[in-house]
């Protein structure tokens, strides 16, 4: 069986046709109508059937489903100014996210309210090292994202072990059990893909990640 994840990337700009002309409450949903089409547009590409809003139900914890795949797993992301969905036929519970590396953030505040002690620990040891701050956001937030527990799981309590240097690995938390991730530093963009794994070596077989951006 061939362990595969597929990454879309593509830019709000494109997505979203925006007018100079509607106020920020419209905008906002104007934005939200557009990503949403985007992904069903995508989604159908793969899947070789139309997708509709429809055809989407949610969990428990509110993480939607495709009701007629339910074993074809998806998640996506966007920031202020990109979008990437991930999706699999075969690697379960997938979770994304994705931060623009230009984004002004209020890192020390942030970092104090969510990181693990151990990762605020490595972040001051690395004089606070930017890449490191967004892999340590992005793997959290695909991780709980991944996990369907999203922000029923406080950020500070999951340790990501991510690393300074080497770009995936594995964590895991007892609410939701384990996963690997795959950070990606694209240049202008934080990237990272998280899926259910095991808490053994098995974890760390990675599939293969083929990331796809617009023609």
């Amino acid at each position: 069986m061939t362990r595969l994840i597929r990454i879309d990337v593509d830019t709000i700009e494109h997505i979203v046709p925006f007018s100079k002309e509607l106020d920020r409450k419209t905008k906002i949903q104007q934005q939200k109508q557009a990503i949403y089409r985007y992904r069903n547009q995508l989604l159908s590409q793969q899947l070789g059937t139309t997708i509709q809003q429809q055809d989407f139900a949610t969990t428990q914890h509110g993480k939607p489903y495709l009701v007629k795949s339910p074993k074809f797993y998806f998640n996506h992301s966007h920031s202020q100014k990109n979008y990437v969905l991930a999706t699999s036929a075969n690697m379960q519970d997938l979770g994304v996210d994705i931060e623009d590396l230009d984004r002004k953030v209020r890192f020390e505040a942030l970092a104090a309210h969510a990181f693990h002690p151990h990762e605020l620990q490595h972040w001051n040891e690395l004089e606070q090292d930017r890449d490191y701050w967004f892999k340590v956001w992005t793997t959290k937030e695909a991780v709980l994202k991944a996990s369907g527990l999203g922000i029923h799981l406080n950020l500070n309590e999951l340790e990501t072990r991510v690393h300074p240097v080497y770009d995936g690995g594995l964590c895991t938390h007892p609410l939701i059990g384990t996963f690997t991730y795959q950070n990606f530093n694209l240049g202008h963009v934080m990237l990272t893909v998280a899926w259910r794994s095991e808490a053994s070596c098995k974890g760390f077989i990675f599939p293969e990640i083929k990331i796809h951006f617009p023609s």
